[in-house]
């Protein structure tokens, strides 16, 4: 009798630990906080439901650029960047995503979620990656997206 007491006492205690724990995460009060520039507008959508489909609506919007060819809105990763980058004290630039603050790595670190975003997208706004392009000669480097064209144009290597 005492045991099967234990494990009923055991057995609550976990039951009520885990409705606190539900009950914080659906108030939000649970993980990391995003930082947002407020001043470029509001979001796509509220905060809750950005983390609940975030990767949703990311994939649609991969889709759609690359088999619409459409870019840009308010739902472009570069959008999301602008708005929810974070600045270095040191430097005043825009963190990559090498830094822990970076605002993808806040969440995802948090939720011990590995992305492979970057192996192709840059982790700061077009903007401030611009100051990456520039090359020794102070001449901007030609962008991926130049460099692509060229080559679809047979103009690579000095070859045509």
């Amino acid at each position: 009798m005492r045991a099967l007491s234990k494990h009923i006492t055991a057995g609550l205690v976990a039951g009520v630990l885990g409705a606190f724990a539900v009950s914080a995460a659906v108030a939000g009060d649970v993980g990391p906080k995003v930082p947002v520039d407020r001043s470029k507008g509001e979001c796509v959508l509220p905060g809750d439901e950005m983390r609940r489909v975030h990767m949703d609506i990311l994939k649609h919007r991969r889709d759609a650029t690359m088999y619409q060819g459409i870019r840009g809105g308010k739902q472009a990763l570069e959008a999301c960047l602008t708005c929810h980058m974070v600045k270095d004290e040191k430097t005043g630039k825009p963190v990559t995503v090498k830094s822990e603050k970076h605002f993808c790595r806040v969440c995802h670190d948090f939720a011990a979620v590995t992305v492979d975003c970057w192996q192709c997208h840059k982790s700061v706004p077009e903007e401030a990656s611009r100051q990456a392009m520039i090359g020794p000669d102070g001449k901007m480097k030609a962008s991926m997206i130049a460099q692509l064209k060229a080559f679809v144009h047979g103009e690579h290597g000095g070859r045509k």
